[in-house]
């Protein structure tokens, strides 16, 4: 086992593991680790800075500057994907014939290079991107970020047909490997869930206090439903509801302060974080977004009571008979009403075991990624 070498080129710097993108990059490189196998890392680095804490995981780590502003533009590649070619990059990857194993559509650049024809490559599909950035440009306000939205996903659904055909796909969940096989003609595909810090369920029985919704507030889908939250669901309710995440904006800020029922808890540590959603009585964790994998509902999932969220939020992931699921505000409002004050039972903590552990067996599935790679 110890001679298998992999290189895995990352869009992001994996750690910390402080937003939903980088959980699946950093345990997947913790458990290849722990398996023995000799993980050579490559990320793009644009404000995260070096982590030493990667070392304790990977033969060697290497940094890359992302081209940012006009640098990063083209008329025929993605600005996620141009932004992130680096010749020296791939100067590195040709020193030897090691398996690549390349984390999001992002990373895709040296697919367009034929140096690399006849190389083991695999790529980890995060999202339908083009899909993503049409939802981002349905719900963005801005006029200057619309068009560059409508811009780069057009631009991404040309890109992701292009590649589709050319290199072995991951999927993180079953509608992506569906969408790429049906729209995109994609034959060597398959969906590996991703990997997690926790593989048990841990939440508890009884009651909590309070309601909670977390996430990035600094992603703009994510102040678009905790706006929305406040202003149609929780105008009317006396239940205390808090928000907590990273950044939030001045402007979020102010409108949580307009309500007397309502707590913001800014930037929580990751204790923080885990003792909240435990002690919550209700996660309320709708989406405005369908694509991908929900990082922070299977967080709510695995560690806390009973959740609430919308069809976009579950759709195609196979965690409905997990949550509970409301249609609208009035639905919510419903929903809220019945759980305030009812127990979480060892029933319920049973079935999200059925469900979550079997989906999310880290063994299982790293022996799915070790056999698609070797």
């Amino acid at each position: 086992m110890s001679d298998r070498h992999l290189h895995i080129v990352c869009l992001d710097v994996p750690y910390p593991v402080d937003y939903g993108g980088v959980f699946d990059l950093f345990h997947k490189i913790r458990s290849l680790s722990e398996a023995g196998v000799r993980v050579h890392l490559h990320c793009f680095e644009y404000g995260r800075g070096r982590q030493p804490a990667l070392n304790e995981y990977c033969e060697e780590v290497q940094y890359y500057c992302r081209h940012q502003g006009h640098k990063g533009f083209s008329h025929r590649l993605p600005y996620i994907v141009c932004s992130r070619s680096n010749g020296q990059l791939l100067e590195r990857l040709l020193e030897d014939d090691y398996p690549i194993l390349l984390e999001g559509v992002h990373c895709t650049y040296l697919l367009n290079d034929e140096r690399f024809d006849g190389r083991k490559i695999v790529l980890r599909l995060h999202n339908v991107e083009y899909q993503y950035y049409r939802q981002l440009y349905l719900s963005e306000k801005s006029l200057l970020k619309k068009i560059y939205y409508h811009h780069e996903s057009n631009l991404l659904r040309q890109y992701e047909h292009r590649i589709a055909s050319k290199v072995k796909i991951l999927a993180v969940a079953k509608k992506d490997q569906e969408q790429y096989e049906q729209e995109f003609g994609a034959t060597d595909i398959d969906t590996i869930p991703v990997f997690l810090p926790f593989e048990q369920v841990r939440s508890k029985e009884g009651t909590g206090c309070f309601c909670l919704y977390h996430g990035n507030l600094s992603v703009p889908e994510n102040e678009q439903v905790v706006c929305w939250l406040l202003k149609n669901v929780f105008t009317n309710t006396e239940m205390p509801f808090i928000i907590s995440g990273k950044n939030p904006s001045a402007r979020l800020t102010r409108l949580i302060q307009q309500y007397p029922q309502v707590c913001l808890i800014p930037n929580p540590s990751e204790e923080e974080l885990q003792d909240l959603i435990a002690k919550a009585q209700v996660n309320i964790l709708p989406s405005f977004n369908c694509t991908g994998i929900k990082l922070k509902l299977l967080n709510a999932l695995f560690n806390g009571r009973h959740c609430i969220v919308n069809q976009d939020a579950v759709e195609g992931t196979g965690l409905q008979p997990t949550c509970h699921i409301a249609a609208g505000a009035g639905e919510i409002r419903e929903l809220l009403g019945k759980l305030c004050s009812r127990p979480f039972t060892r029933g319920e903590i049973d079935l999200r075991k059925e469900v979550l552990e079997g989906l999310y067996n880290q063994k299982t599935n790293l022996e799915k990624l070790m056999n698609a790679i070797w």
